[in-house]
């Protein structure tokens, strides 16, 4: 058989057809067998010829499929082959029509040409029918034409080329919000947070959307029903808006018009009639009402439509996220804002901020402001109020306090900040007891917290005139003891701290000079301005030697010393910090903490404290005190070899409480030997050991 199968398999067909004969030759002997074997008469043993039958047409098949086998097998491979390099081959060409295709359709989408853009992405679709961007390219484009079920559709295909594709999901709730499908909007963007819990913000401004487009048709079925009852504010409504319709009326007729418009809208269904009954558009469509609202300089009966109109929109956008959306898309709105808060008409002003403050009062009210107005000198605009007496001051740290919340404020202030903000920022600073002191100190407040930001904290540690325009402040407050003026000397020494975290020459120039005015501050009786005075020396003393050395004679040991003693948590970090840096490189100062300190009983006590950076400065500033003769015998009868071992051989978080607690068990043991025996009671040699290393490398 297997000679059989190798003559079958040959390539040689003389071989190959002597095989097959030979095969045959065999089959048609067992089979003349068989039929001689059927004609014996008399046969008494039962034989089941059968199986041999079975077997030799079985054998008959496999010699005929193996030889198949072998002599195509090798081109049916190649073929399999052949056909797979020309699969990919046609996809890679198709791949490439249709990203070709799809650059097209994009192009098309930005001009604005949407369903030229939707027949390219069609045609790379017929190239490529599992191309994800296709589908959701022309989503997209079926949204612009506002035929949101093709939409829906193609964001479902999309899905099913990428399962987790977020812009499919994104456009969907797009497309079903449209249809006012509500709840399957919701699921979508629900989809997307699943997907990628980073996109929080994202969720929450497409949740906010379905929420507010909710309440406007529910709103606008409530009014559409009090219109057709012929309720009396939906006639009054619209009978006064058809008087603002009339052209070439006075300024005054339109002005009474507007006030009775106002006086009527009282509720959100009144809200919801002006909205549906056109009433944003009185600017659009009336000429009069436009020129007055716009002019430059205003006369009074001008001046009398402005502030009507901006009362009116107070009442209309009064807790109604839709209109005050409305209202920021009036292109003259939008633009009058900033020159109505700069203008000369306080009324106007004040009835502006009023305006202003209904968006900035809440989130939503603030992401409009940031998507519709241009921001960049509200900073500076209403940092301007600080110097009006009335209650304008306090509305616009108000609106500031609010933005400040704001990321895209933030970076629209930057823009201004070194041109405008800053000079500005200075004049006020040095006119402190002619300004709203309370409006002030807010004002600082809020650069403060602006200084959060790296640029504009840097922008103003660079400023010379910011730094003298606080030390001016300063310096007032000997002379001006009002709370007013105090909350200003609390706000700035607020503000230095946060420049203090920069470092450049500016700050080393006039070290000095701050340093020597906080010092000057540390005998008030405010305790929070001492926190912060002594906050303030703690940061600055670091940037000159000069202004340490100026400090150690001004008497700042004691001073430190005192603060400790009167405790303070936040207060006795700033202090230990602050003599930990004037003992580090001055004698003096050693000497000082040493009097000052007798047995360094308020270091011992820091040295207990739960604050590891407080413990790390009480064990630095000890260990740079024992260099003074005669300071480690004072502590022969205290339990600091005890403290300190246990916090050169803790597990502190920070590596310097360790480090500073060995270096000062080492220099105590070192400069009185007779700590030896306590620390041999308590097994400490080790730890003593190790803390040479820090000491010598020290």
């Amino acid at each position: 058989l297997a000679k059989l199968v190798q003559g079958l398999n040959s390539s040689d067909p003389a071989v190959q057809e002597e095989a097959v004969a030979e095969a045959e030759k065999r089959l048609h002997g067992q089979e003349t067998g068989e039929k001689e074997e059927g004609k014996r008469a008399v046969n008494r043993t039962v034989i089941n010829t059968r199986a041999s039958v079975r077997a030799f047409s079985s054998l008959k098949l496999i010699l005929m499929k193996f030889a198949f086998f072998f002599c195509l097998k090798d081109g049916f491979l190649a073929a399999l082959e052949k056909d797979a390099k020309e699969r990919a081959q046609r996809r890679q060409r198709n791949e490439h029509l249709a990203n070709a295709l799809k650059e097209k359709g994009n192009a098309a989408f930005r001009r604005g040409e949407y369903v030229t853009a939707i027949q390219s992405y069609t045609e790379g679709l017929e190239k490529l029918k599992d191309k994800q961007e296709l589908y959701t390219n022309r989503a997209q484009a079926y949204l612009k034409l506002e035929e949101y079920e093709k939409a829906i559709g193609d964001c479902e295909w999309a899905l099913k080329c990428n399962k987790n594709c977020i812009k499919a999901y994104f456009l969907m709730g797009k497309a079903h919000l449209a249809l006012q499908h509500y709840s399957e909007s919701r699921q979508c963007y629900e989809k997307i947070l699943q997907i990628d819990p980073q996109k929080e913000n994202l969720f929450k401004d497409c949740l906010n959307e379905v929420n507010l487009e909710e309440k406007r048709m529910q709103d606008e079925e409530r009014a559409l029903k009090e219109a057709e009852s012929g309720g009396l504010a939906a006639l009054a409504i619209k009978e006064l808006l058809q008087r603002l319709d009339r052209p070439e009326q006075s300024i005054p007729y339109y002005t009474g018009a507007i006030r009775l418009l106002a006086g009527a809208v009282t509720d959100c269904t009144e809200q919801t009639l002006f909205r549906t009954n056109n009433g944003f558009s009185i600017l659009r469509d009336n000429e009069v009402i436009r020129r007055g609202f716009c002019a430059e300089r205003k006369d009074t009966d001008e001046v009398d439509l402005t502030v009507s109109l901006l009362v009116l929109w107070q009442a209309v956008c009064t807790g109604n996220e839709e209109n005050q959306r409305l209202l920021l898309t009036q292109p003259d709105v939008s633009a009058q804002l900033p020159k109505l808060l700069s203008s000369a008409v306080s009324e106007i002003q004040q009835e502006t901020l009023a305006l202003i403050a209904l968006y900035s009062e809440n989130e939503n009210g603030r992401r409009l402001l940031v998507r519709h107005q241009d921001l960049s000198r509200w900073l500076q605009i209403l940092m301007t109020f600080v110097s009006s007496t009335d209650g304008r001051a306090g509305s616009a740290m108000n609106i500031l306090c609010d933005l400040i919340e704001e990321e895209r404020f933030r970076a629209q202030s930057r823009v201004m900040l070194s041109t405008e903000v800053l000079p500005l920022f200075t004049q006020l600073l040095s006119s402190a007891r002619l300004v709203n002191q309370a409006a002030l100190a807010r004002c600082v407040g809020i650069l403060g917290s602006l200084c959060a930001d790296p640029a504009v904290r840097g922008q103003l540690a660079e400023s010379k005139e910011c730094w003298q325009a606080c030390l001016e402040l300063l310096d007032g407050s000997f002379a001006v003891s009002t709370p007013k003026y105090q909350e200003c000397v609390f706000a700035v020494l607020g503000l230095m701290m946060n420049l203090l975290l920069e470092s450049n020459v500016v700050i080393q120039s006039l070290a000095v000079d701050i340093s020597g005015r906080c010092m000057s501050l540390l005998g008030g009786t405010d305790g929070r301005i001492v926190t912060r005075a002594t906050g303030v020396l703690s940061r600055v003393l670091p940037a000159s030697s000069s202004a340490v050395e100026a400090a150690v004679k001004g008497g700042v040991v004691k001073k430190m010393i005192k603060v400790l003693k009167a405790g303070g948590q936040i207060t006795s970090s700033y202090a230990v910090r602050t003599l930990s840096i004037c003992t580090r490189s001055n004698r003096q100062a050693q000497e000082d903490v040493v009097k000052s300190d007798k047995r360094f009983r308020a270091l011992l006590q820091l040295l207990a404290s739960e604050d590891e950076v407080v413990v790390g400065n009480a064990a630095l500033c000890l260990g740079q005190c024992l260099e003074v003769p005669g300071a480690a015998s004072s502590l022969l009868n205290s339990d600091v070899v005890m403290v300190l071992l246990r916090h050169a051989g803790g597990d502190a978080t920070r590596t310097s409480v360790q480090e500073n607690a060995a270096i000062a068990l080492g220099k105590l043991c070192v400069a009185e030997p007779r700590h030896l025996s306590q620390l041999r009671k308590l097994n400490g040699l080790a730890i003593l050991s190790s803390s040479m290393r820090y000491l010598h490398s020290s």
